[in-house]
């Protein structure tokens, strides 16, 4: 038997694809599959198209967590055809979202500080020197 979706051969008791991870129903889970007429691999049916994906990789949430923007316009696209990459390009945005909205309140807070401390600083001194 043969997966609709990745075309390599499988095992008749599985419920899933061990390839590509697709659930197999229907004919293919009972054996029909899409074997062609001397056993070997026949394409899909007309208006059936072929969707392999690779397996995820972690340059795809890298980029996208340096490009956020990239990470969410990807998501988006690939949501449907390739929800793995999909996933992983979602998570690199979000994760870049949630680090670069802590850098800018630290800065925010950190900034606060300064000029909190140099006011004091500066009041102190002028103080200092109004009593010479």
């Amino acid at each position: 038997m043969y997966c609709k979706f990745c075309g390599k051969q499988i095992g008749e008791e599985g419920r899933f694809c061990p390839h590509c991870g697709r659930p197999l129903s229907g004919q293919e889970a009972r054996g029909g599959g899409y074997a062609g007429p001397c056993g070997g691999f026949a394409p899909p049916p007309p208006g059936m198209a072929w969707q392999t994906e690779p397996r995820p990789s972690a340059g795809w949430a890298v980029l996208c967590f340096l490009f956020p923007l990239v990470g969410l316009v990807l998501y988006l696209v690939w949501m449907d055809t390739y929800p793995l990459r999909a996933k992983m390009c979602g998570k690199g945005a979000l994760i870049a979202l949630i680090v670069y909205a802590a850098l800018v309140i630290f800065w925010i807070a950190l900034v606060l500080i300064l000029i909190a401390i140099g006011t004091s600083t500066a009041l102190s001194l002028a103080a200092a020197f109004a009593f010479l």
